[in-house]
């Protein structure tokens, strides 16, 4: 899809604007990830995520059954 020269011109001042940079800025330095515990993934969370993420999309737990694999190629 081709940009117009009116749209192409409106990105490149958006591009140079210093608030819009400043914005970013902003964003990246208050960025949060929910499941890192002082710099590592905490498995807990995850977990925690998953199951309610699970429930929410009303997804029935499925118990785990365990399986043989006979022929394993790389």
């Amino acid at each position: 899809m081709a940009i117009n020269d009116v749209d192409r011109a409106e990105l490149k001042a958006l591009a140079a604007s210093a608030e819009l940079r400043e914005d970013a800025r902003h964003i990246t330095a208050n960025r949060h990830n929910p499941f890192l515990v002082d710099g590592e993934v905490d498995g807990d969370r995850v977990l925690e995520f998953l199951d309610q993420y699970n429930a929410f999309m009303n997804h029935p737990v499925e118990p785990a059954t365990p399986f043989l694999e006979t022929n394993m190629k790389l």
